[in-house]
């Protein structure tokens, strides 16, 4: 099983921290391929909330809902890996493998969206980790939530690099055609080769550009999120994926450069280190001219796009292509005058 972290890096709130030491092991001894070959847990969750609310002024949407916490797509950069350790757990392979599954989340949604204080707003999935990642087959947690958004004509957005997203047309489309749905799918690469070097279980791009086309073809607005972009690795990528995504009948789309805050940040360095061993001193440091010196800034209204010169020919670049495509930052708005309570008394419809 191919994972995206290799390491269990410690816990910043653990006062007692252990490490493996494998050096006196050959690389094929059981014990050390027994590490690097963890099975996929699924651990339920018992939240009493699905919405969580934001206030960050970088990110354009207020509300989101997670089904699943972790995420077995792997990818070594994922900004959300620091989530894990609230759990008790890591933000390496512990992120990628123990995946925390909220099976109430449907019940938890309804019960939300039936508060009276609640008004009417987007609400996007996967504003943490992909609602159709892999666990999504099994559980089809974010399928009733879609479900419950349908009865409740509520407005919601998604962003996945999923093309698992398609399953789910038969709800989206009647939503989009009210504008109450609109999709996001991320790619950042159209090297089939590199995209699974980085994202290690998510769909390759070309699955995804089809995905695109069908949902487009269904009337689903969609976008296309070119991130993270990683100087020196991927950013060579811009103009390939916005064509391709154009071509697939995107009619948006949007970037963000590589974020690395907390323990993020080890994670991603051993696995560039591990992966691209020539490249990864010069990307690093390409990394570093993007933060002020730094591999990491968390700054709000510069961690999303990064400063300094290479930042900003990465910006300049995407922006003339976005404009040649005539490819905006942001989808339409979605709309909220159609949200409707249903009924709590059906012994009382019987008789209007």
């Amino acid at each position: 099983m191919r994972h995206g972290s290799n390491i269990d890096p410690p816990n910043r709130f653990h006062s007692i921290h252990t490490e493996s030491d494998f050096e006196q092991l050959h690389e094929e001894d059981p014990h050390h391929a027994n590490h690097l070959r963890r099975p996929i847990e699924y651990l339920p969750d018992d939240s009493q909330s699905i919405v969580s609310k934001n206030n960050s002024p970088d990110i354009s949407f207020q509300y989101s809902l997670n089904p699943y916490r972790g995420c077995v797509h792997a990818c070594s950069y994922c900004y959300a890996r620091p989530t894990h350790e609230y759990l008790g757990l890591n933000a390496g392979l512990d992120f990628e493998t123990k995946i925390i599954v909220k099976k109430e989340a449907a019940s938890l949604l309804r019960s939300f969206l039936m508060r009276k204080a609640w008004e009417p707003a987007p609400i996007v999935f996967s504003g943490v980790t992909d609602c159709y990642q892999p666990a999504e087959r099994e559980f089809q947690l974010t399928r009733q939530c879609l479900q419950v958004a349908a009865e409740f004509q509520q407005p919601i957005g998604i962003i996945t690099k999923n093309a698992l997203v398609t399953r789910d047309i038969d709800l989206l489309g009647p939503l989009a055609a009210k504008g109450l749905a609109k999709v996001f799918l991320s790619i950042n690469s159209l090297d089939a080769e590199l995209a699974r070097k980085m994202e290690p279980r998510t769909s390759t791009p070309l699955a995804r550009l089809r995905a695109m086309e069908e949902l487009t073809a269904a009337g689903i607005p969609v976008g296309v999120m070119v991130a993270p972009m990683i100087p020196g690795l991927n950013d060579d990528q811009i103009r390939p994926v916005l064509e391709a995504a154009k071509k697939a009948g995107a009619t948006a789309a949007n970037y963000t450069l590589l974020r690395l805050p907390l323990t993020v940040e080890p994670v991603f360095v051993e696995w560039l280190e591990r992966t691209f061993p020539d490249a990864a001193e010069k990307i690093l440091g390409r990394i570093e001219q993007t933060r002020e010196g730094k591999l990491n800034r968390s700054e709000f209204n510069q961690r999303m796009f990064g400063s300094g010169v290479v930042a900003q020919q990465i910006r300049a670049l995407f922006n003339a292509m976005s404009k040649k495509l005539e490819l905006p930052r942001r989808l339409p708005s979605l709309e909220t005058k159609h949200f409707q309570r249903p009924s709590t008394d059906g012994q009382m419809q019987l008789f209007e």
